[in-house]
């Protein structure tokens, strides 16, 4: 096991800067999951810590010695790509068993080695067979044996179930965490996944335009998104925002549509007039008669559950999570109770926590 730390990690390429600055420390046998949208740097970050690329500034430390300039086969490192880059020519026993032989390791070593990991991954009736003869989820399985094999110090996989069906996704996504709890290697997982993410890391780090924007447990982050833009991208369906203002004595937030809500216990987030952006999860809406009519729009029935979505009086888009009894099919009157509300700042982005 291994620790990772990475001190102000930049990359430009040219005159186009796509990190800016990423500073983060994982703990021996961490698994750091790397979420944010398409473009934000994802990739770029996992290339620079697997040497496939050289930062343009900073350091990437790797139990305490820095490896930002030393080649990929001096980092001890492994990584399961997305498209498992396997050669196609050889068994999976050789595509396991190549980079062992590289190292010139024995062959009793080796055949003991590969086969530990195909009985861990289920590969061992597989061992003869060539990357053609197996379907997408054994071909990960044998990727991952790849990896595996070397007892690296550092875990790299870069969206590697992104190619797989969503049933074959969960049942890897199961897979992974078990072997790497198992195995207890320090791990960097990236993806655009939300659940993925959420399933899969002991924290998140949450990239945004190259800038890690939140660094915490995956439940902190869904719990207390750091601005907008992360309570937006995570959760299912995404966040409801609406427009408000700080009022009576910056200890409630007038909606732009009309009521007030008061926060708890009277706490104060700032100066009246503020402008705000409130938060709150479609699951967190309430069916309220005294509340505000929303007009239905669609219905996306989810089985047990469904999610409405409508529009406010003041044209204002709105999604609630209901259960399937309970869906409406056009009209009803909706809530929001203060202590479901997220308030940001309407200028910066920034989460106000009320105190």
């Amino acid at each position: 096991m291994a620790t990772l730390k990475l001190h102000d990690l930049r990359k430009s390429f040219g005159p186009v800067a796509v990190l800016h600055g990423i500073d983060l420390a994982l703990a021996s046998g961490e698994m750091l999951v790397i979420v944010g949208a398409s473009g934000c740097g994802k990739s770029t970050l996992l290339r620079l810590v697997a040497g496939l690329e050289d930062p343009t500034a900073g350091a990437i430390e790797l139990d305490g010695k820095d490896v930002a300039r030393l080649d990929p086969a001096e980092r001890d490192i492994a990584m399961v790509f997305q498209n498992y880059a396997l050669y196609p020519h050889m068994s999976v026993f050789d595509n396991m068993a190549y980079a062992l032989k590289i190292r010139g390791l024995t062959k009793a070593d080796i055949a003991a080695r590969v086969q530990e990991a195909a009985d861990m991954l289920g590969l061992a009736p597989l061992l003869a067979r060539k990357p053609r003869q197996l379907s997408g989820g054994q071909r990960q399985r044998v990727a991952m044996g790849r990896a595996i094999v070397r007892n690296p110090k550092l875990f790299l996989f870069d969206e590697p179930l992104s190619n797989l069906d969503a049933t074959l996704r969960v049942t890897m996504r199961a897979e992974i965490k078990r072997l790497q709890r198992r195995m207890g290697v320090t791990s960097l997982y990236v993806t655009h996944d939300q659940v993925e993410a959420m399933t899969l890391g002991d924290r998140l780090l949450v990239l945004h335009q190259g800038r890690a924007v939140q660094l915490a447990t995956p439940m902190e982050v869904f719990e207390r998104p750091a601005n907008v833009y992360v309570a937006g991208f995570i959760g299912a369906p995404a966040m409801n925002f609406l427009p408000a203002t700080l009022s009576h004595g910056g200890t409630a937030a007038s909606l732009a549509l009309g009521p007030v809500i008061p926060f708890a216990d009277g706490r104060r987030a700032g100066a009246d007039g503020m402008a705000l952006t409130i938060g709150i999860r479609p699951e967190h809406v309430v069916a309220d008669a005294a509340g505000e009519e929303l007009q239905v729009d669609l219905l996306e029935p989810l089985g047990s559950e469904t999610v409405v979505i409508g529009r406010l009086a003041n044209g204002e888009m709105l999604s609630v999570k209901l259960p399937k009894a309970e869906a409406p099919t056009d009209r009803m009157s909706v809530g929001f109770p203060a202590a479901a509300l997220h308030v940001f700042d309407a200028a910066t982005g920034l989460r106000l926590d009320p105190g």
